[in-house]
């Protein structure tokens, strides 16, 4: 399990129509995006060079010039002093580390993350000085570049191998917490650095979208939901912020708008587009195209990132058909939306997406699979995005059904989730001492055989019956986010060493 920097492998709604119409346009250009490509959007570093002088010297120069290369060519800006501003565009002098952390602070709002590259073994004291006098709250990767056994001649000898060492120790004195490389010596125009960079990159994501993000609340927690209760303070305290509004100021604002409104057209026609809507009632389907729509003005009138809805039963006695569809098409949007007002989930999902770049879902822990320990069915009835289904198709909450009549539950995504490699996580606020805790780990989606209706799809988890046991013990709820990726670790890291919650990894092997 990651831990400190010393032990961890890899650490250390009421609107009008021209309103409507101003966030529809905001909201056109994120779909258009997400639509066409899920690359995240690329990330800017700042660069600290060390330098020593009595080591090469020339190194700092050429190891320079490797490391910008390497970030620009993985489609990274970056900010790094220039040889002009300090020898050789390195840090070595208190100066010159005072000019570095200038250069940052005058750009802390495009710097997502530091990395600090030893191309030789640097000055530890300039690189903690110049992280101290930034101050910017963004992860810090430290690389070093390796030695050649046939260039260790004292023109060519790098001692980056040691040098890593003082700085980290330096970095660890100050309080400065750091993420470290995959191996403790990596070449810039290597495989695993880039590798390590799209990691470090997924978890500078990760932090910088869960600082100071806004979560919309759509509606009250289902009384039969206790497992959903979450700490508004906790999660205020750690820089995330809840928007409310009441399910009958949703309702309300959609009673006031009439069929023919631009607003429900525009959204009608996005719904057909996005899912076969064959024998679904017109009535329904107008229902939820205004829902949509007073969403989608809502969340862009108050700045709201994702959002948790709330369903049962209210929307369907009340209302008359199932958010299902909106939401899937919000989380397909990258726009994660969880159901029964799951604010926690949803900050689940929206961690996953963050670290992917791809939509996320919230599934209930729900079924055994025959006698196999490691596998198991989760389930939605269901807001499944588009983007986790074999196919899918618009139909009736089967469940519901049974308690407010069939008519009044259109609006399902049904289908089976497609196979392949998943990452889950679950974070909760923990009130009795004021943290936010969870767990991630990852699995597989399958191809096995499944009869039953709503969203579904069996997972494969190493040691799942571990798992399950900590989830129990524990106390966790039954609901779980999950993502087509393999970011558990970028997720894990950036939890834990930069945003400091208590959260488990779960691993094939061990704890």
């Amino acid at each position: 399990m990651y831990g400190s920097p010393f032990t961890d492998p890899r650490s250390v709604a009421n609107f009008g129509v021209e309103a409507y119409h101003t966030g529809l346009l905001a909201l056109r250009a994120l779909e258009t995006q997400v639509m066409t490509s899920t690359t995240p959007q690329p990330l800017t570093f700042g660069l600290i060079i060390g330098n020593r002088g009595f080591f090469p010297d020339h190194l700092a120069s050429s190891g320079r010039e490797d490391m910008i290369a390497a970030i620009r060519n993985a489609g990274f800006g970056v900010v790094a002093l220039d040889p002009t501003q300090s020898k050789f565009g390195a840090v070595e002098s208190r100066e010159e580390a005072r000019k570095c952390a200038a250069l940052f602070r005058e750009n802390r709002d495009a710097i997502a993350g530091v990395i600090v590259s030893l191309p030789n073994f640097g000055d530890e004291r300039a690189i903690a000085d110049t992280l101290r006098a930034a101050d910017l709250p963004v992860p810090v990767l430290v690389q070093a570049t390796p030695d050649t056994p046939s260039k260790m001649s004292i023109r060519d000898r790098r001692d980056s191998f040691c040098g890593k060492m003082s700085a980290c120790n330096n970095l660890a004195q100050y309080g400065i917490p750091y993420s470290l490389t995959s191996r403790h010596t990596e070449t810039p125009d290597s495989d695993l650095f880039r590798k390590d960079l799209d990691w470090f990159a997924a978890v500078c994501r990760v932090v910088r979208g869960l600082r100071r993000l806004r979560v919309g609340a759509i509606g009250a927690r289902p009384a039969a939901f206790n497992t959903v209760r979450y700490s508004e303070k906790i999660l205020e305290a750690n820089g995330i912020s809840i928007e409310p509004i009441d399910l009958s100021e949703i309702l309300g604002r959609i009673e006031r708008m009439k069929d023919s409104d631009d607003a429900p057209q525009q959204k009608l026609a996005e719904i057909k587009r996005y899912v076969p809507t064959s024998g679904i009632p017109d009535s329904a389907l107008m229902k939820m195209a205004k829902l949509g729509a007073v969403v989608d003005g809502w969340m862009q009138q108050t700045d709201v990132a994702i959002s948790a809805v709330q369903c049962w039963t209210s929307m369907e006695e009340y209302f008359g058909v199932v958010p299902c569809t909106v939401m899937s098409m919000m989380s397909n949007n990258l726009m994660s939306s969880a159901c029964e007002v799951d604010i926690c989930g949803v900050i689940g999902m929206h961690a996953l997406q963050l670290a992917s770049g791809t939509p996320s879902a919230l599934l209930d822990w729900n079924n055994n699979y025959g006698d196999d320990p490691d596998k198991a069915v989760c389930f939605h009835c269901s807001n499944l995005p588009k983007h986790f289904f074999q196919d899918v198709r618009m139909d009736f909450q089967e469940i519901i059904a049974g308690t407010v009549g069939k008519e009044n539950t259109f609006g399902t995504c049904v289908g089976r989730v497609k196979a392949g490699p998943m990452t889950y996580a679950r974070f909760s606020t923990n009130d009795r001492d004021g943290s936010i805790r969870g767990y991630v780990g990852e699995g597989m989606f399958t191809n096995d055989p499944l009869e039953t209706f709503g969203g579904a799809g069996v997972v494969k988890i190493p040691r799942m019956q571990d798992l399950l046991r900590y989830i129990c013990a524990n106390g966790f709820e039954h609901h779980v986010a999950a993502n087509f990726s393999t970011v558990s670790a970028a997720v894990h890291e950036a939890a834990t060493r930069y945003l400091n919650w208590n959260v488990y990894r779960h691993k094939e092997q061990g704890y």
